[in-house]
């Protein structure tokens, strides 16, 4: 079948347009792409604008009442302090940042005429600001093992249509990532996910959740075993939690290496989604060095608060 792409050049008689432009340098793309978005801008009605305020998925404002995103928010920032330094990320990253690293389909993204993309999760963004500071490290000391942990709340958009409750085009993410070089064992992996969960679950708690589950996927064909027994240690202090083995899980294989973990919780009602991570390769590709390894995680806000709210 025809991709729409083609049904266009078809019309327009051009079927080799979109390879002339995709072998125009950058600026000249830009400015040839600006100069027609300034054309149709031109033409757009003040009544136009009220229609796609009300109707486009991409400009909606959230459903979720501010105050409640706010208290999600405080429970995460107060259950990582100490640990992550919490960062304040731009809205847009480089194109390619989140196909060339995290595999995600570019159609999934909201790329710009400016050789951008809008963010759409952000440990992509934490994670290139990991590399370059172990960049940094590894200039200075060749086998530097320092520790590198951020996070971020970041409001990101997907480009992907989706329906169902608590679904949407744009949304509040609570992002962490660790990275730094490989201590053996497993070890930089163990520690992280216990982190990054201990985490996870002290806000789910803080925030009133009746019940959290994790659950553990070892990626590595059994060499994760140390690693859930260090998130299982690091979770016996935080009630509530119960961890699951949970070695078919299908989802996340290819995109996360040798461990991951989703953890669902309970508000009073039915228990849902709301955080996943796993160890990736990202800072090793964008550092380098094999030696490199990162750990990520994420917490969908929007979710959490509508299941206070509701609750």
């Amino acid at each position: 079948m025809k991709q729409p792409v083609d049904r266009v050049l078809d019309e327009l008689g051009m079927p080799k347009l979109v390879a002339a432009l995709e072998g125009l340098g950058g600026a000249d793309l830009t400015s040839l792409l600006l100069d027609v978005l300034r054309r149709r801008a031109t033409r757009v009605r003040p009544s136009e604008l009220l229609h796609r305020y009300a109707t486009d998925r991409f400009v909606l404002a959230p459903i979720v009442p501010f105050p409640l995103l706010r208290r999600v928010e405080d429970a995460l920032i107060a259950a990582s302090a100490g640990a992550f330094e919490m960062l304040a990320l731009a809205p847009l990253v480089p194109l390619g940042t989140h196909s060339a690293i995290a595999t995600v389909d570019q159609n999934k993204v909201v790329s710009t005429t400016r050789q951008n993309e809008v963010a759409a999760d952000p440990t992509n963004a934490l994670s290139l600001e990991a590399a370059t500071r172990r960049i940094a490290r590894l200039r200075q000391e060749p086998k530097s093992a320092d520790l590198i942990r951020l996070g971020a709340l970041q409001r990101v958009v997907r480009a992907q249509k989706v329906s169902g409750p608590g679904r949407f085009a744009h949304f509040q993410l609570f992002g962490l990532v660790s990275a730094g070089r490989d201590a053996g064992g497993r070890a930089f992996e163990a520690a992280e996910a216990s982190e990054h969960l201990r985490t996870h679950a002290h806000a789910l708690a803080a925030l009133g959740a009746k019940s959290v589950t994790a659950f553990l996927t070892d990626l590595s064909g059994g060499s994760a075993a140390g690693i859930k027994d260090s998130v299982r240690s690091a979770l016996a202090t935080v009630g509530t939690v119960t961890c699951v083995d949970d070695d078919a899980r299908e989802s996340g294989r290819g995109y996360y290496e040798t461990f991951c973990f989703k953890v669902h919780a309970s508000f009073g009602g039915d228990a849902f989604e709301t955080s996943d991570g796993g160890s990736v390769d990202w800072t090793q590709r964008l550092v380098g060095s094999a030696k490199e390894r990162c750990f990520i995680s994420g917490l969908g806000i929007d979710r959490v608060a509508l299941a206070i709210g509701a609750s």
